[in-house]
């Protein structure tokens, strides 16, 4: 039962009870499918069989769709049925229509597929915990099992547009509220109740209900058309880029307005053209790459075992700190914070009470969990506190003299398995251990500010970490619900070292004629969640010069050098902390234009001797998106040949969770794939002729364009190429 199947086991009662069984989350491949229709035929047609119950084995009902199956469909290997037809045969004819009642035993999950399979049953009996949504749109296609006809008429429209558009799943007491199963109850009387279900069904005590031709939880259609209409504005406005939620809305209505069985075959319609749609393999590689960052190759595949850690050390209670802090005791860690004064001190304790204060605002986080939360964070003055730590994480300032301090005292102070982790952002980590006796166990754990909500945990290793030490860090970053990322040790890591140019392109182009408010409207508008001087101003100018500062440094042939930055923070222009950066800002920290930043930028220019480029003056869209992000991606091709990525994929992930790359391009290297590197190369080859070093292509990004060779490919595939 390699890509799963499904058992039939009838009882003495005369019901059968269908198991799908397909580990870990029981997800429905072609193989359940063709099993599904077997057990389910084989029941219809048993003169012992009385009526149905569809369950899945340990506790999980059904994940959904098997995703490997999105990819053989991509690849145009479709099997004689599209999963849509199955669903129509299967789900419609044969169990909505079977001529024996069937019963949904819901328990774990029941997501995407596997809500569709219990939607087509007659009942639904879930226990208080299951979570069963329709989450498919976060992978660029609609659900395409029933789902966008069935779940409007069990729960309303308005619901039903929310549980789709938003891919937020609901527990079973919510479900049991809204119609969506009809009963609760506890695990250990899962089975029995609903056998006893599908009996009443057979003997009419309980209504034989066909969710598909249900009609009393469906406006009447003049309503309904401004509910759908609503969805529409609210679906442009989030995802102005995307066509899917749309095309989600048009067949929900389609099957208002025509029925449906219609709806049911636009769906289908729908579905097949968005599994082959850019978006969908953007998302379906994310997901994968996603699940991949924790395998290292040479660390992860030696057997080693997580060892445990049972109390976290912080040093410096500042944002970064306090918010690694949060994240921490929200996953249970007792943590001791450490503070060079009780007035510090207190100002950091206040910042994760805080934190936590607006969970409880917005209704994520009870009081009692609260003060159990908040009950875990202790404050300390003494390195002493350290003594029985088993992890210690330094977030103090860009300082390396202080750093390399900290870790000579840690050392002193820590006992001899604990792991010394740093959250620096771009320090070389051999620069920080360099007093040290201790570089197998030191280690980085770059968090992204605001720690406790930012997914991604940037895992620095360098020559000397043990692997046992990036075991253990792995575990705690999966433990804290972000998305580890292990690079190499280099100065900026992977995310800030490939981003650095991002930044400077903006800056270059500006002096050289570009609007700022332009560039950020047409970074925007790609899909970054805020363009590159929005970003700035949110940093703040200091952040941003510190960092520009250790480029400079160590990549002096390759980087921009400009005075914008120092010239505006002269003049206590700092960013949004300070009211005015490249905007100014008002009481509700909205951000407006300010007429003022181009006299700091001629400023700039004078001093650099830069002369305004008419042809930058009116750049295209496409032209600022390639000037700016070209370069990203010439950085992130040293990344990878450097071996600081272990897989370009890594690198796809640590761009989308660390800089907002947008998710449905599929990540900087997948996006650039897209492109080709023929391409690229030619541009910036120009862009280098014209305005010098900083465009100059790398060797990696030439060898691959001369060859027609994709950025992606392993070191080992590119060479099988050539």
């Amino acid at each position: 039962m390699d890509n799963g199947g499904t058992v039939l086991e009838v009882g003495a009662d005369g019901v059968a009870i269908i198991t799908i069984i397909n580990p870990p989350v029981n997800s429905l491949s072609f193989d359940v499918f063709r099993g599904l229709k077997e057990t389910f035929d084989e029941a219809n047609e048993r003169e012992d069989v009385k009526a149905i119950v569809v369950t899945g084995a340990k506790g999980k009902f059904s994940g959904g769709f098997d995703i490997n199956a999105f990819g053989i469909m991509q690849k145009g290997v479709v099997e004689k049925t599209s999963p849509g037809l199955i669903s129509i045969d299967l789900l419609t004819d044969t169990i909505e229509g079977g001529r024996k009642p069937s019963v949904a035993a819901i328990d774990g999950l029941a997501l995407g597929g596997g809500l569709e399979l219990a939607m087509a049953c007659n009942a639904r009996i879930s226990t208080p915990v299951a979570q069963l949504g329709l989450p498919e749109l976060q992978l660029g296609v609609i659900p395409g099992g029933g789902g966008t006809q069935r779940l409007p008429r069990l729960v309303g429209l308005a619901k039903a547009l929310e549980m789709m558009l938003t891919s937020k799943a609901i527990k079973g007491e919510e479900a049991y509220s809204l119609g969506l199963v009809d009963a609760l109850v506890s695990r250990e009387k899962l089975l029995d109740t609903a056998r006893q279900w599908a009996l009443d069904i057979v003997d009419r005590r309980r209504p034989w209900v066909a969710s598909l031709y249900k009609t009393d939880k469906i406006e009447p259609l003049g309503e309904a058309r401004e509910i759908l209409k609503f969805a529409r504005t609210q679906a442009k406005k989030r995802a102005p880029n995307l066509n899917h939620p749309l095309v989600c809305i048009d067949v929900i209505e389609d099957g208002i307005v025509a029925g449906p069985r219609a709806g049911l075959w636009k769906e289908l319609e729908a579905f097949e053209a968005l599994v082959a749609s850019d978006t969908c393999k953007s998302l379906i590689h994310i997901f994968f790459s996603q699940r991949g960052t924790s395998k290292v190759p040479g660390v992860t595949d030696r057997g080693l075992i997580p060892r445990q850690v049972k109390k976290v050390g912080i040093l410096g209670g500042g944002l970064m700190g306090s918010g690694i802090a949060t994240a921490l005791i929200l996953s249970n860690y007792p943590v001791i914070l450490k503070e060079v004064n009780e007035k510090f001190l207190e100002a950091g304790v206040n910042r994760v009470k805080a934190n936590l204060q607006s969970r409880v605002n917005k209704g994520k986080m009870t009081e009692e969990k609260f003060e159990k939360t908040i009950s875990l964070l202790k404050g300390t003055l003494e390195y002493e506190s350290f003594k029985d730590a088993d992890l210690v994480i330094e977030a103090v300032i860009e300082n390396v003299s202080l750093k390399q301090q900290i870790f000579t005292e840690l050392e002193k102070y820590c006992p001899p398995h604990c792991i010394l982790a740093s959250n620096t952002s771009t320090i070389d980590l051999n620069l920080i251990g360099k007093k040290t006796k201790s570089e197998d166990r030191i280690i980085g754990a770059h968090f992204f500010s605001p720690a406790h909500v930012m997914p991604l945990l940037e895992i620095v290793r360098t020559k000397q970490t043990s692997p046992q030490i990036i075991v253990d860090l792995l575990d705690i970053g999966r433990k804290i619900r972000k998305t580890p990322v292990v690079v190499g040790n280099c100065t900026g890591f992977a995310v800030n070292r490939v981003f650095f140019p991002y930044a400077q392109a903006a800056i270059f182009l500006v002096e050289h004629g570009a609007d700022v408010y332009q560039i950020d409207k047409a970074i925007t508008k790609f899909g970054m969640p805020m363009g590159p001087f929005r970003l700035a101003d949110l940093v703040g100018f200091g952040v941003g010069i510190a960092t520009g500062m250790q480029f400079i440094e160590n990549f002096p042939e390759r980087t921009y050098k400009s005075m914008l930055l120092p010239l505006m923070q002269e003049d206590k222009r700092s960013g949004e902390a300070a009211r005015k950066g490249f905007y100014l800002y008002d009481d509700r920290r909205r951000a407006n234009p300010d007429p003022e930043v181009k006299n700091y930028i001629e400023k700039s220019r004078n001093i650099s001797g830069v002369t305004v480029d008419p042809k930058l003056v009116k750049l295209s869209e496409k032209d600022i998106i390639e000037m700016i992000f070209f370069p990203v991606v010439n950085e992130a091709c040293r990344v990878l040949e450097e071996g600081i990525a272990v897989k370009a994929a890594d690198l796809d992930i640590a761009a989308v969770f660390g800089m907002g790359f947008p998710p449905y391009r599929g990540g900087l290297i997948f996006w650039a794939d897209s492109l080709g590197s023929k391409y690229i190369y030619s541009r910036l080859a120009e862009w280098s002729k014209l305005y010098g070093e900083f465009f100059k292509p790398s060797a990696y990004l030439a060898a691959r364009a001369a060859k027609g060779i994709p950025l992606s490919a392993s070191v080992e595939q590119a060479q099988s190429r050539l």
